[in-house]
């Protein structure tokens, strides 16, 4: 469909709007229509003087005998699309188990039950998303990330097992931020005009959505290593010392690499992005280092082992994970603008 731009008297110019247009969205001449700019300079024009977005709402049927896990996936599903209003019916009624795990999962997505009885829930998101904004979201998720790492590592240096009991209890907030910036994500790479007051375009919702992923799974790799510290207590197990300050120096320069990365992220600084892929060499090295000393020497405790090769490997992958955003932050800085 196209219009040719006309002119209105000596410094006016206009273009029709579509009949068609007019009578799906019930205008009239004389009624009021609102206009957005958008990144890539379009125009879009809105039936009304301010656009309203009606919440979106889907019911969900729940068998008796469906598991929990399954039941969480599908309201995490469809919190991420979009849905405001969540309706869940059981076939019957639901089991104790069934109840709790919808009760965790509302908590942990910012949501709230309105209405609940034997046989059905509603629930309703919590968060006005139009007032909600990217960038200090995800520094907010980071910087929980960058605690818990950090805590990790030292709780592993000094054995500190209540200190591992905190870093492990803190995995749940990042998971809180990581739901509600994937569900702006999604909705911002179908809403143009979303995507526009949140001063982000397509292409960037797919980075944004990465580095959150990345943000997740390094918050994920921190958690482990505090219950590696913990099982480690409890059976009465300790990691030599020469290994531990193997893994703490390798920790310490894979945090350090994921702080540069996610600052390259932002900043779209492409030397900066190559020295953190070139930097991953070096843990590369201490972790060859360690596993060639956890496999010498005298036979070890089996469960002592695990726990090394485990959190030697989540050392290295929190590394991966700042690569993967160096990398990113590489093509984000070359992408065309219009």
């Amino acid at each position: 469909m196209e219009r040719k731009i006309m002119s209105l008297g000596r410094s006016s110019l206009v273009i029709s709007l579509p009949k068609s247009w007019m009578q799906l969205n019930e205008l009239k001449k004389g009624d009021v229509v609102s206009l957005a700019v958008l990144r890539d300079r379009s125009l879009i024009v809105f039936p009304s003087a301010e656009k309203k977005i009606e919440p979106k709402e889907i019911t969900l049927h729940v068998a008796s005998s469906e598991g929990e896990t399954l039941i969480v996936r599908r309201i995490i599903g469809c919190y991420l699309n979009g849905y405001s209003g969540i309706r869940i019916i059981s076939d019957r009624i639901f089991s104790v188990p069934q109840r709790k795990a919808i009760r965790n999962i509302v908590r942990m997505l910012y949501m709230r039950i309105i209405e609940s009885d034997s046989k059905s829930m509603y629930i309703q998101t919590l968060i006005d998303e139009s007032k909600a904004s990217i960038k200090p979201a995800i520094q907010r998720m980071y910087m929980i990330f960058h605690s818990m790492c950090v805590d990790a590592l030292s709780s592993l240096k000094n054995l500190d097992v209540t200190l591992a009991k905190a870093v492990f209890s803190l995995d749940d907030d990042v998971d809180h931020f990581s739901f509600f910036i994937l569900r702006l994500l999604r909705d911002a790479a179908q809403d143009t005009v979303l995507a526009n007051e949140l001063g982000i375009d397509p292409l960037d919702c797919m980075d944004h959505q990465v580095l959150v992923y990345r943000v997740e799974h390094a918050a994920d790799y921190s958690a482990d290593i505090a219950r590696h510290i913990i099982m480690l207590s409890e059976t009465q197990q300790k990691i030599s010392e020469n290994i531990l300050s193997l893994m703490f120096a390798a920790g310490t320069e894979a945090v350090d690499l994921y702080a540069k990365a996610v600052n390259a992220f932002f900043s779209k600084d492409v030397a900066f992005a190559n020295e953190i892929l070139e930097r991953q060499k070096k843990i590369e090295k201490l972790d060859q280092e360690i596993a060639s000393k956890a496999f010498t020497g005298k036979q070890k405790n089996a469960l002592l082992v695990c726990a090394i090769c485990s959190i030697r490997d989540d050392i290295k992958r929190i590394a991966d994970c700042a690569a993967d955003i160096a990398e990113i932050a590489i093509n984000r800085s070359y992408k065309m603008t219009t």
